[in-house]
């Protein structure tokens, strides 16, 4: 490993790829930052460019710098405007944006930008020690087993609730698993619930949906109700992580970074269910003062799902360089790049061609430290966005939305959506139901199903259940994550009517 290591390094620190590392980062950023366009997108474009240079080293460092760098940067518009650059930064929105409305954007933007900085440099750090051994844990993973995370992942849905929202919370995740089974089935290559729409054939686009949960009811609030949603004003200060800040982060940075990392690891999680479950875990551990601020501006709130999801982002080449399975569409893009360089991932990628193997990982450190270096000192810069006069910065925000619903699936119909899905959303806002349970239940929604119909073809039923000593113990991990909240509860309410008692 250590041979292996220098041999990287070296190749990583020539002039050429320092400059692909460097470009990388900066195309990425700033195609993060813009709503709808996403990492998928714009690697596909920059494909025939990698090709073009002959070296497969340089190409892959270029393309995964493109990577980590769109996942780094798309939680600035989820953090100024509410609207997600990429989809695991929908998370992120969730306290970054309500801390942008307190007159802290610049404190949210380098508590983001230091945690994905750590969560991307823990996770290469794994990837450099455990990507031998892993590769055969992944494997490990069948239909049944994503199932039963699918169901785990729906079970934390009580964290993402306010205070007594529970009940709505669960209507809404229904909603949302509703919403996923429009377009095709998993298990019969027919259009459901499209009522006759061509374009609904193919299912609900997620960045649509996502725009239309946040960006545009964030754009109609501004708009009915200037006084509560209105931005911070005035000059941007208060960017430094104070030292009670720190601490209170970093078991949080810890924590996600290595569950982050493990998540990515597993073939079709992915960053954005990464960056879900690390704000679920984080609140349910946080205390009962803690768990209140979630959603109000908590930093364990903003800090957890931009650790989550850049460790994850790093796992994710677990499975492409050691399997050359691709866990996500992004890496799907990146193995075809991959085999049009006529290199051949897999268990012997790592023994054949170690120069690209070790090259990428290396660069992932020199990455990550990059995209600290460019962020840290333009946040006073980015930040002031929120100083820009309402009636500008509602027009932009609406223009941002449309434009990343329509290039997400170059269609027009898509805009029809956004805006009949953004009214109703906020309607909900306006009557306090929670939005974010409903994109959790549409994202793990078309996943559970996909999974479920394919391990009841394989087993003829439901038996892979009991079967699968894996399956049965994530089900039961589900179940303990649904009874524990409810007993806890239940137990602090009869020790509050003990205390009145004896009062």
């Amino acid at each position: 490993m250590l041979e292996g290591i220098l041999i990287g390094l070296q190749t990583a620190m020539s002039l050429q790829n320092l400059l692909m590392v460097i470009a990388g980062c900066l195309i990425g950023t700033f195609i993060g930052m813009l709503p709808g366009l996403g990492p998928m997108s714009i690697i596909a474009i920059m494909i025939p460019i990698a090709i073009s240079m002959g070296d497969a080293s340089a190409a892959l460092i270029l393309l995964a710098g493109v990577y980590y760098g769109a996942i780094f940067g798309g939680s600035t518009s989820s953090i100024l405007l509410n609207a997600p650059g990429v989809a695991g930064t929908v998370a992120s929105s969730f306290d970054g944006y309500p801390m942008a409305k307190q007159g802290k954007a610049g404190k949210a933007l380098t508590i983001a930008a230091v945690c994905s900085f750590a969560g991307g440099t823990i996770g290469a750090l794994l990837l450099m020690v455990f990507a031998p051994m892993l590769s055969s844990v992944a494997l490990l993973f069948h239909s049944a087993e994503y199932f039963a995370l699918m169901v785990v992942g729906l079970s934390a849905i009580a964290a993402f609730a306010g205070t007594g929202q529970v009940a709505k919370a669960m209507i809404m995740t229904v909603l949302g698993l509703i919403m996923a089974t429009v377009g095709e089935g998993a298990l019969f290559n027919l259009p459901r619930f499209t009522g006759g729409i061509m374009d609904l054939q193919s299912g609900i686009g997620f960045i649509t949906l996502a725009m239309a949960m946040f960006a545009l009811p964030e754009a109609l609030f501004l708009v009915l109700k200037p006084k509560a949603a209105g931005s911070a004003e005035g000059e941007i200060k208060d960017l430094r992580i104070t030292r009670a800040e720190a601490r209170a982060i970093a078991p949080v940075v810890a924590r996600q970074s290595v569950q982050g990392f493990f998540i990515g690891v597993l073939p079709g999680a992915g960053a954005t269910i990464a960056s879900f479950l690390g704000y679920a875990v984080e609140r349910n551990l946080a205390t009962k003062e803690e768990q209140a601020e979630f959603g109000k501006g908590s930093i364990k709130g903003l800090a957890a799902p931009e650790t989550a999801n850049n460790a994850a982002c790093t796992g994710s080449f677990v499975p492409l360089l050691t399997l050359g399975i691709p866990g996500s569409g992004t890496t799907a893009i990146l193995l075809g790049a991959l085999i049009a360089l006529n290199v051949s991932p897999g268990p012997r990628l790592m023994i054949d061609e170690p120069q690209i193997f070790w090259a990428v990982i290396m660069s992932m450190f020199i990455g990550n430290l990059v995209l600290l270096v460019l962020n840290l000192p333009l946040i006073p810069y980015i930040a002031k966005v929120l100083s820009i006069p309402r009636n500008y910065l509602i027009p932009f925000i609406l223009f941002f939305t449309l434009m990343g619903a329509y290039i997400g699936q170059n269609n027009a119909t898509e805009l029809l959506i956004l805006v009949g899905f953004g009214v109703c959303a906020t309607a909900l806002k306006f009557a306090d139901y929670p939005l974010a349970p409903l994109l959790i239940g549409f994202i793990l929604g078309g996943m559970l199903e996909n999974n479920f119909a394919r391990s009841m073809q394989l087993y003829d039923g439901i038996s892979f259940i009991w079967e699968r000593p894996m399956t049965l113990g994530l089900l039961i991990i589900a179940a303990l994550l649904i009874v524990l909240p409810s007993f806890r509860a239940r137990r602090a309410r009869l020790r509050a009517a003990g205390v009145a008692d004896g009062d």
